[in-house]
């Protein structure tokens, strides 16, 4: 209630400061395992974002069905939070401690990946990931045998998604024409598009780019109707360029 009254408080002035003349946003206070309990309808959005949010849900499954539940097809989730190398040991997941820092909710890799897959989303992408560094030694005498991660992740809600990278032969061309963007667009720690240089991508990605709200951004060439293969994007070697960042990171809570 109280950080919700800060943020109405506040509202006005922020809406002034990014120049609308009324408010775009409006508060609602409820719980993410139940998005319906708070007026959101099925299909209705178009993006969902959260950041270090999600691992602090004691039931994960029941959060992610109903962000894809609320998401319009095409629609995207974009989130940023803590991830487990291995799954955390259900003695530890009670810890408040632990849970307080966004370690012991934090979600397998695969296990998330499995989730998804239920869910119908059978690619993701991973935008940047950093190592998380625990420096409290007495953290780091409970759960060290844990690696964690700092993992920013875009899932789209699209049907045609393989589970595999395929190669159709599709290219794509980014037009410079996303905000702040206007020398090239990272889709993931893969995928750079330099403004104005025809980039070869999988049929996956070109569902990503022509089937979403990056559509109007992008002209993509090409359709399935001719498959060459297994895509190879080359490897993972974005996450730091990108961000301009390496090193390790702490905690996102």
């Amino acid at each position: 209630d109280e950080q919700l009254e800060v943020a109405r408080r506040n509202l006005d002035a922020q809406m002034a400061r990014f120049g609308y003349s009324k408010p775009n946003v409006d508060f609602r206070q409820g719980y993410i395992e139940d998005l319906a309990g708070l007026g959101i309808e099925d299909a209705s959005v178009d993006v969902v974002i959260s950041n270090c949010v999600l691992n602090l849900s004691p039931d994960k499954p029941r959060v992610f069905a109903e962000i894809f539940r609320v998401l319009k097809p095409g629609g995207e989730l974009f989130f940023a939070d803590v991830f487990a190398g291995r799954r955390v040991p259900p003695a530890l997941a009670a810890d408040p401690v632990l849970h307080g820092e966004c370690l012991a909710g934090a979600m397998y890799t695969e296990d998330f990946r499995r989730l998804l897959l239920e869910l119908g989303c059978r690619d993701y992408r991973v935008v940047q990931s950093r190592p998380i560094s625990i420096d409290n030694p007495e953290i780091r005498a409970k759960i060290g045998m844990v690696d964690f991660s700092s993992v920013t992740v875009r899932a789209f809600k699209l049907d045609d998604l393989e589970d595999r990278w395929e190669d159709y032969g599709q290219v794509a061309v980014y037009h410079g024409t996303i905000p702040d963007y206007p020398h090239h667009f990272d889709l993931d720690d893969r995928h750079r598009f330099l403004t104005g240089k025809p980039v070869p991508v999988s049929g996956n990605t070109a569902s990503m780019l022509a089937n979403t709200r990056y559509a109007p951004h992008f002209t993509v060439t090409g359709d399935r109707a001719t498959h060459f293969g297994p895509f190879d994007p080359g490897p993972a070697a974005m996450n730091q360029a990108a961000t301009g960042q390496g090193g390790r990171a702490t905690t996102c809570c």
